[in-house]
């Protein structure tokens, strides 16, 4: 992540759903940036009590309470907002409702708060915004975006009512399309992609895993510290060519994952019991992103590939076990 300029050291920064898998470590992140007093982490739950140091200052947040969220954007003086609140691919399609009231009204009330306060709002997006109409190589930033996932569907609504806030009240809109983010500090949330990130915990607790995708099955990702840097909150305003971008760092399979695995665990075995409903939304999803304006415009660029993440999953995950 760019270092802020002069001008927003002391911005206030809150961010929803901070107790996900990317809201944690941006919050991490961001403290050392601007101080721990000038991010605000919220989410609808009350964090564990041995959670509550490390996350102070933290404020419960039902993203669909439009008065509760105009009523802390006011009393902590919010000058971003980071809005990771969202319900994910799989889960969100066995709770449609429940992910319209999030992903949908949600996100709305988060747009207007922004408008009416003039705060920059980061949203992620998906490679979810696209779907089986879509080139899946090099999928571009412009293209088809014809989803069916509820998940996509919300998430192509959000990029849309963004850039249409951008356009017609010049708020500070960025999004970006994030691959499947593979950590070892958080368990999986309901996402297609997750089994990238079980398959680890699996291979050290078991030595075996159950995928619930096929063996082939390409999807793009990310390791978790190249996503946080990729967030690209500090860019100048100018230097954006677009709203809503592409990112990427590597694409591979379950069959190539096991593969890397077993270069530390070599009897490591993995078996293919497929769920329909995640191997269809995974087949509509692209392979690989082209994210080559992200590239040109703030100097992106990724440190890790499959064998170095593999590499990072296990130091950490193995520490951690030594840990505890």
């Amino acid at each position: 992540m760019n270092k802020p300029t002069n001008d927003s050291v002391e911005k206030k920064i809150l961010i929803t759903g901070a107790l996900g898998q990317l809201g944690q470590g941006l919050g991490k992140l961001l403290r050392k940036l601007v101080g721990k007093e000038n991010v605000i982490m919220s989410d609808i739950v009350k964090p564990p009590k041995t959670m509550e140091d490390k996350l102070s200052p933290y404020t419960y947040l039902d993203i669909t309470d439009l008065s509760l969220l105009k009523s802390i954007v006011v009393n902590y003086g919010i000058d971003q907002i980071i809005h990771f609140s969202s319900l994910l691919s799989h889960v969100a399609e066995s709770n449609m409702q429940k992910a319209i009231d999030i992903n949908v009204q949600g996100l709305a009330n988060v747009l207007e708060v922004a408008r009416i306060f003039n705060a920059m709002l980061f949203v992620p997006s998906t490679i979810g915004a696209f779907g089986s109409t879509t080139p899946k190589v090099n999928t571009p930033d412009l293209t088809i975006q014809r989803p069916n996932t509820i998940y996509g569907v919300s998430k192509v609504y959000a990029e849309l009512l963004g850039e249409y806030y951008y356009t017609r009240f010049g708020l500070d809109f960025r999004c970006l399309r994030l691959p499947g983010i593979i950590s070892a500090d958080t368990t999986p949330g309901g996402g297609t992609t997750d089994y990238a990130v079980q398959i680890f915990h699996d291979a050290i607790e078991k030595g075996q895993y159950q995928c619930y995708l096929r063996a082939d099955t390409r999807l793009p990702m990310m390791y978790i510290d190249d996503c946080l840097q990729s967030i690209f909150i500090n860019v100048p305003d100018k230097k954006l060519r677009a709203r809503t971008y592409n990112i990427s760092a590597m694409s591979f399979t379950p069959s190539e994952i096991a593969e890397a695995i077993r270069k530390y665990i070599p009897h490591f075995k993995i078996e293919y019991k497929i769920c329909p409903l995640r191997q269809s939304i995974a087949d509509s999803w692209p392979e690989s992103l082209d994210d080559s304006l992200a590239r040109a415009d703030w100097k992106w660029s990724h440190q890790y590939d499959l064998n170095s993440m593999t590499k990072e999953m296990f130091n950490l995950l193995i520490s951690s076990n030594h840990e505890t």
